[in-house]
């Protein structure tokens, strides 16, 4: 524990709040309420704030799960790639972002709510694949590691088609844009992992031909 809050201080308080928050809203349905993003509140300018609060609670357990999973792979590594401050604007900045289609699409639908930390989770993700773009991610169920570079290819693909068409509650938006705001924050930060990830990408297709 104390080597994760030397190496990445930033991904360890948006973990621990993060599963905290989301706990603590299981069970407090004021909180939740309070903390769930309205589109159609934020887009009348009320209730601004849950376009970062609604990043800290989740659906369920398995919503809390698989986010905080996936953010435990790839966001403490990241940090110590990207720096604190910069792993900590990446995050929350793409919070944001990652809503704000949402709120346009939804902002005449009062029924509609949204929460989760999926289009943040999504921006690490993305940002971590910048770095290191022939490292193995597992898409489920194909049983092997595939390259984080077609994995990226693969999920911007599979979140635009769900977002026409699916009618399930997951909000793909969020996830798309989450994706799409990771690599653009990354490259404003640090302009040169363009350079480094067109070098790998270069290298891995050359060692595959020889």
């Amino acid at each position: 524990m104390m080597e994760y809050l030397m190496v990445a201080p930033v991904a360890s308080f948006i973990f621990a709040i993060t599963t905290l928050t989301s706990i603590m809203a299981f069970s407090n349905d004021n909180l939740y309420a309070n903390m769930i993003l309205h589109p159609y509140s934020v887009s009348r300018k009320h209730r601004i704030y849950t376009l970062i609060t609604s990043g800290l609670i989740h659906n369920d357990w398995m919503h809390l799960f698989f986010n905080m999973l996936s953010f435990y792979f790839f966001a403490f590594r990241l940090e110590s790639m990207l720096g604190h401050w910069q792993f900590g604007t990446l995050y929350f900045v793409s919070l944001i972002l990652s809503d704000l289609p949402t709120v346009y699409k939804h902002r005449n639908d009062d029924w509609y709510h949204s929460l989760g930390a999926s289009g943040a989770v999504s921006a690490v993700i993305f940002s971590f694949i910048l770095f290191d773009p022939l490292s193995k991610m597992m898409i489920m169920p194909i049983p092997i590691g595939i390259p984080a570079v077609i994995f990226g290819a693969l999920y911007l693909v599979y979140c635009n088609y769900a977002s026409k068409h699916s009618r399930d509650n997951i909000n793909h938006d969020a996830h798309m844009f989450g994706a799409l705001s990771g690599l653009l924050i990354t490259i404003v930060l640090m302009p040169h992992v363009v350079h480094g990830f067109i070098e790998q990408i270069t290298e891995g297709v050359q060692s595959l031909l020889h």
